[in-house]
């Protein structure tokens, strides 16, 4: 039936000619009676963005499109509440919130049920990252790492991350980033049920922290101390170890964010003095200044600060800056135009070859470039989003 459907789809084939290589920088606002706001992720396809907003009555926890705007999500009868992920569709949001007596309570939250604790009993919790599908959280509270999914609620970690600096997840759920304590120092780690605790190295016994990784979970990203007393951007694989970035010409950077293949990495490095600055690093591009490359998009004084997350085919950025229109610091979601929609193979063209590709992977499943709607099956969805966009940028 799959396949037939398949043939039918591609037997109808209509060429749709869409703009191609558009770029814009959206500046998010605030909520009613703020003055700041912050994003932390962004949905695979750019539309819907969470992150942290000041309001008249504290710091709440956002969620944003186009069409809706910025909207609170609310508490639970606290007066502080802060979004750290989302899932790939954009329907599933974690973060924390405050209960009636200013305590951290890890959330979730959706459409249908708003927002829900996810660890009860005494002590802190946050969740602070979750899995494409939205059916793995990674968080942290008082008694350490947990794992949450629907059907067994929170279960504690079988090690001990330490989620001074939260944790990250994998697309799938397989992989948890962050870093452990040792004796003098903090270590980044990963962690998977196969294979439990592993720790990522150092430079020279530095301190090192994680804080993305790969939709597999082959490739970690966060930030490293350097042996001159500073500390650096770094991208680990199990082929290369702990590599340093570099920064943009300061002394500093971290990398926050990176994408599904490992390939886009996005952060924070001051570019001159002391300045924080918005960098995205790729293999061939090496270290770039997001101010630099999208200088057409900022009016005015406007400045990318941070850089906090990537989705996961490279294309959308999230974090925050100065928006001098407003003469606020802002979230912001950059959309760099590249790749475009179905462009599965990511040479500017949505063509046979994209079409190709899913066609041969069609079935299968695994978070991927054929897997263009990011919800774990290279499947119709994705048939149709080729078809759809073929023609574009070429």
């Amino acid at each position: 039936m799959r396949g037939s459907f398949r043939w039918a789809l591609v037997s109808a084939w209509v060429f749709v000619a869409t703009a191609g290589w558009s770029q814009s920088l959206t500046w998010l606002g605030v909520l009613p009676g703020g003055n700041y706001s912050r994003a932390h992720a962004v949905s695979a396809d750019g539309a819907v963005v969470v992150g942290v907003s000041t309001t008249g009555s504290g710091e709440r926890a956002f969620r944003w499109t186009r069409e809706t705007g910025m909207v609170d999500l609310g508490t639970f009868g606290g007066n502080r509440a802060e979004a750290f992920g989302v899932s790939a569709d954009g329907t599933v949001v974690v973060g924390y919130a405050y209960d009636s007596s200013n305590t951290d309570r890890a959330f979730r939250w959706t459409p249908q049920t708003g927002l829900q604790q996810l660890v009860f009993g005494v002590g802190q919790s946050m969740a602070t990252g979750v899995s494409a599908d939205g059916a793995v959280i990674a968080g942290w509270g008082s008694t350490g790492a947990f794992l949450w999914t629907p059907s067994a609620g929170a279960v504690p970690l079988d090690a001990p991350l330490d989620g001074l600096y939260g944790l990250g997840v994998s697309a799938d759920g397989s992989t948890v980033v962050g870093s452990v304590r040792q004796t003098f120092s903090r270590q980044a780690a990963r962690w998977t049920r196969e294979a439990g605790l592993e720790l990522l190295g150092a430079f020279s016994g530095s301190n090192t922290h994680a804080f993305a990784a790969s939709a597999d979970g082959s490739v970690v990203v966060g930030r490293v101390d350097t042996p001159n007393g500073w500390w650096q951007p770094f991208r680990w694989t199990r082929e290369t170890g702990m590599v340093g970035l570099g920064t943009l010409g300061g002394n500093t950077g971290t990398a926050f964010g990176v994408s599904g293949d490992g390939s886009v990495i996005v952060g924070v490095s001051p570019a001159f003095g002391n300045s924080p600055t918005a960098f995205r690093w790729t293999p061939t591009g090496g270290m770039e200044n997001l101010n630099s490359t999208y200088a057409n998009l900022l009016t005015g004084l406007s400045y990318l600060t941070v850089a906090r997350a990537v989705s996961p085919d490279g294309r959308y950025i999230v974090g925050v800056g100065f928006n001098s229109a407003t003469e606020r610091t802002e979230a912001f979601l950059l959309d760099t135009g590249f790749p475009l929609r179905g462009d599965v193979n990511r040479d500017g063209c949505v063509d046979d070859a994209d079409l190709l590709a899913v066609l041969l992977a069609f079935g299968e499943s695994g978070y991927r470039a054929e897997d263009i709607d990011w919800n774990g099956a290279i499947d119709d969805s994705d048939l149709l989003q080729v078809l759809f966009h073929f023609g574009s940028g070429c």
